[in-house]
C-alpha cells in the first residue's frame, strides 16, 4: 500500500516538471537543457529556507529562482544569439555552482526533523493518516500548478507564447517583441520545474547537488508517455497529459523496479528505454500503416 501512495505523491509533483518541459519543448518548440540546473537550484533554495523554518516561504523562493535561471537562459538566446542549446548547457553548468553556494558548499542538505510543508499539513490534520495528507497535498499542489499554467495560456502573452512556437515569422510579422516573449516562457517553464524541486526536497526531507541528474528525461518520458496514451489536443489537454504521463510513468518506473532482479543503479537505463520506446510510437503506427496499404494495393 505504501508503494502505492509513494508512486501517486510521486507522479502528481513530477507533474510540475512535466508542464515545465512541456512548455518550453512542446509549446515554445525550444529545446531547453536548463532543467536540470533549475530543478536543482529550487531544491537547494527550499531546503535552505525550510530549514531556516519557512517551509512555505521556501517553495514561494524556489519558483522565483527557476524564474530566473529560465530569464539568463532565454536572454543568452535572444540577446547574445547563442544556439538555444548550448544557451541551456551554459545555464545548467553554471547553476552548479550557485547551488553549492545556496547548498553552504555541501553536497547534501538533510530536513530530517524540519518542519516542512508536508509535515505542518499532517499537524493540522492529525487524525488522518500521514500517507493520505501527503497524497492530498500533492493533488493540490499539482493542480494548482495545471489551473495556473492553463489560464496563463488563454492570457494574451500566453497566446503570444503559443503563436511564437507556431509560427515566430509570423509573430515577427505582427510587431510582437518575441525576444521577450521567448524569455518569458522560459522563465516561465522553469518555474514550475524549479517548483518541482521545491517540493521534492520537502516531500524527501533531504536536498542532494546531483538530485537534478537525468530529470530533463524523466520530464520528457512523462510528457511524451502522455501524448502517446491520451494524443495531442491543445495546450490544456497537453497539459493534463504531461501530469497524467507523469504518473503513469512512476508506475512503470514501481513495476520495473519492484518485480524485475534489476538493481536500483538501473533506473536512469529503464528511464531511457521508456523514453526511447514512447518515442518510436509514431514510427511504429506509421510503419504499420504502409503496410496494411501495401496489402491493400497487392
Amino acid at each position: 500500500m505504501s508503494i502505492i501512495f509513494g508512486t501517486a505523491q510521486l507522479g502528481l509533483i513530477y507533474g510540475l516538471l512535466a508542464i515545465g518541459i512541456y512548455i518550453s519543448f512542446r509549446v515554445l518548440n525550444v529545446p531547453d537543457l536548463t532543467a536540470e540546473g533549475s530543478f536543482t537550484f529550487g531544491l537547494a533554495v527550499s531546503s535552505v529556507v525550510a530549514t531556516a523554518g519557512h517551509s512555505w516561504l521556501a517553495i514561494l523562493l524556489s519558483i522565483l529562482v527557476g524564474g530566473l535561471a529560465g530569464v539568463i537562459t532565454g536572454l543568452l538566446q535572444t540577446k547574445c544569439k547563442i544556439h538555444p542549446v548550448l544557451a541551456g548547457i551554459l545555464t545548467m553548468s553554471g547553476l552548479y555552482s550557485v547551488n553549492m553556494f545556496v547548498m553552504g558548499e555541501r553536497a547534501n542538505v538533510t530536513l530530517i526533523g524540519v518542519d516542512t510543508i508536508f509535515t505542518q499539513v499532517s499537524a493540522w490534520m492529525p487524525a488522518v493518516d500521514r500517507n493520505i495528507v501527503k497524497l492530498l497535498l500533492s493533488v493540490l499542489v499539482t493542480a494548482a500548478g495545471c489551473v495556473i499554467a492553463i489560464l496563463f495560456f488563454r492570457t494574451h502573452i500566453g497566446l503570444c507564447v503559443r503563436a511564437a512556437g507556431d509560427n515566430e515569422t509570423m509573430v515577427r510579422a505582427s510587431s510582437i517583441n518575441v525576444d521577450r516573449v521567448k524569455v518569458l516562457a522560459l522563465a516561465f517553464s522553469n518555474a514550475f520545474i524549479a517548483f518541482c524541486g521545491g517540493v521534492i526536497a520537502q516531500y524527501q526531507s533531504f536536498a542532494d547537488i546531483n538530485s537534478g541528474v537525468g530529470i530533463l528525461v524523466v520530464g520528457l518520458a512523462s510528457v511524451i508517455i502522455g501524448e502517446v496514451i491520451i494524443g495531442k489536443h491543445g495546450v490544456t489537454i497537453g497539459i493534463l497529459s504531461a501530469v497524467a504521463g507523469s504518473v503513469i510513468y512512476r508506475i512503470i518506473i514501481a513495476l520495473a523496479t519492484t518485480y524485475t532482479p534489476l538493481s536500483a543503479y538501473m533506473l536512469k537505463l529503464i528511464s531511457a528505454v521508456i523514453v526511447a520506446a514512447a518515442l518510436s510510437v509514431p514510427a511504429i503506427k506509421q510503419a504499420i500503416s504502409l503496410q496494411k496499404i501495401k496489402r491493400g494495393g497487392v
